[in-house]
């Protein structure tokens, strides 16, 4: 199991919503949200991210994050992974994923 982090971008001019994500590099890629409620920390899995029109959704520890699960191939620091992520409206963005160091 790794977490994925980084920023999505909406550049269009209307709002949308990613729906969901996948990668052939793991088998099975989802997104979740980490809360604080009375200190404890809860994750729970989100079926929609909306996106307002030129906005960023931050994808950081401890908030919004890519849950990817069993990996095809060992991770290597550096490597880049392909991503699509799946929109509202069916279209769908490639984009990639940079491994980083794991954190201990």
């Amino acid at each position: 199991m790794a977490a994925g982090f980084g920023r999505l971008h909406n550049p269009c001019k209307q709002a949308l919503a990613v729906v969901s994500a996948r990668s052939p590099a793991f088998a099975d890629v989802s997104l979740h949200q980490t809360t604080q409620v009375d200190g404890v920390s809860k994750m729970r899995e989100i079926e929609r991210l909306p996106l307002a029109a030129g906005a960023d959704a931050v994808l950081q520890p401890g908030g919004l994050h890519l849950m990817l699960m069993q990996p095809a191939q060992p991770l290597r620091e550096g490597a880049s992974l392909p991503i699509t992520f799946v929109l509202e409206d069916g279209r769908e963005v490639q984009g990639e994923l940079k491994v980083g160091a794991a954190k201990p």
